[in-house]
């Protein structure tokens, strides 16, 4: 048996919530370590939908223990909302099947207040780049934790020691703001933010890399869940136009604060198709028929914000970097059946750029921007592939559309996801056992 981390190969919204809740069933222990609430996803077990931001996917299943670690960072009032929607859906969340890191940054409102501040000031100018951020405050906390300025769990068990530090971090704080025009945060006003969560937040605390490493140690199986996607990884996605975490396969351990051995495959989530929410490139894009018959047959609009998706062509040149990066063992293909019934499909393959072909999409903003695509086209199908749970289900052109893509991004179809129901799957190759 194997420990697995969970990621998007694509800019997220690949259809990992339905994959991670089917490993879920097979693992002992669901750890998110990276992100915020600025992403999200649904489950649907036994009919009932739950829509998960900031908690593990584990948490809404019995006997599971959900782990949020140190890499991702936690709004207090966020987390103790979706705690008590959970229970009014009739899930108990208690130290006993949520533990997070003590060492986890906390996302206050002055961050939410930055994010946005910084948003608008960049639509008014035409100099400025809008990023396209949820405005959840995920960027500036993050800075604060490079900064290290930022208020973590363990701060809430020390009050002596908290006040300090929020006045450290309101140096920093309220300097930018005078220099945005905006007013002071008041030192009190913080205060009272924190101490009022304090008694919520404190019973989950836990020293989460020890735990961690007793259950790897007794045989536990450990789920990594990762959230939004590879390609808005602040370092190998499309800068600027990222998040502001590493989203990639070895977060996992930096951000559980387990070695990286601990990691043993990696499954990267990977949609039929392509979205992508937000600002940047995106060189598949389709804003014709095409594009508007995808986001309409795979109901693509966000989770968390309800931004509607841009919708393009598969990229496999996108995904075959994904799986370089990430070190992908096989991945999961989701929403094939969006695909039913269109006549011809396009597979991007590489791009062109200022008149020479390359097999990768370039670091470069200003190259970004001016890429094409480079396709090729396949045979549609028009049998549906809607619940096909075996490969004898599906029809022959969407075998080998599958193939194709296996060929082209250098990695195997380890699961194929055929509907949002969760049983709808094709399992060539269990993760925890390979």
């Amino acid at each position: 048996m194997t420990n697995v981390a969970v990621i998007g190969s694509q800019w997220g919204d690949e259809g990992k919530g339905k994959i991670v809740d089917w490993l879920s069933e097979r693992a002992d222990i669901v750890v998110r370590f990276q992100g915020g609430h600025n992403a999200g996803h649904t489950l649907v077990i036994d009919g009932i939908s739950y829509k998960l931001s900031l908690l593990p996917s584990g948490v809404v299943r019995p006997g599971k223990m959900a782990v949020i670690g140190n890499g991702v960072v936690v709004d207090p009032h966020a987390l103790i909302a979706e705690i008590d929607k959970l229970a009014g859906q009739g899930v108990t969340v208690t130290p006993e099947n949520l533990r997070i890191a003590d060492n986890a940054t906390l996302i206050l409102s002055l961050h939410r207040e930055l994010d946005g501040i910084r948003e608008d000031a960049a639509a008014a100018t035409n100099s400025g780049i809008k990023i396209g951020t949820t405005r959840r405050g995920i960027g500036p906390a993050y800075e604060d934790k490079v900064g290290r300025r930022a208020i973590r769990v363990m701060d809430l068990a020390d009050l002596d020691t908290l006040s300090a530090k929020v006045e450290r971090l309101l140096t920093h704080h309220n300097a930018l703001r005078r220099g945005l025009g905006e007013a002071e945060v008041e030192h009190e006003a913080i205060m009272q933010e924190l101490t009022s969560v304090a008694d919520r937040i404190l019973p989950f605390r836990d020293t989460v890399w020890l735990m961690l490493d007793k259950e790897r140690r007794r045989g536990a199986r450990i789920l990594f869940e990762g959230a939004q996607g590879s390609l808005l990884d602040i370092d190998h996605g499309t800068y600027p136009f990222v998040t502001s975490s590493n989203t990639v396969a070895g977060q996992a351990a930096a951000g559980s604060g387990m070695g990286p051995g601990a990691v043993g495959y990696v499954l990267g989530i990977t949609k039929a198709y392509t979205t992508r929410v937000g600002e940047g490139p995106f060189p598949t894009e389709l804003t014709d028929e095409i594009g508007q018959f995808l986001g309409e047959r795979g109901r693509e609009f966000g989770t968390v914000t309800g931004r509607k998706r841009r919708c393009g062509w598969f990229d496999a040149a996108l995904v075959r970097q994904s799986v370089a990066t990430n070190g992908i063992t096989g991945i999961a293909l989701t929403k094939l059946d969006v695909l039913d019934g269109l006549d011809e499909l396009k597979i991007c393959v590489g791009y062109r750029l200022d008149g020479e072909q390359i097999d990768h999409l370039p670091a470069s903003q200003g190259q970004q921007a001016r890429v094409e695509p480079v396709y090729i086209t396949l045979e549609g199908w028009k049998e549906s592939t809607v619940g096909a749970r075996s490969w004898a289900d599906l029809p022959a052109q969407a075998i080998k559309y599958v193939r194709q893509v296996e060929e082209l991004i250098g990695a195997p179809v380890a699961l194929l996801s055929t509907s949002p129901e969760r049983d709808d799957t094709i399992l060539v190759t269990d993760p925890f056992e390979d």
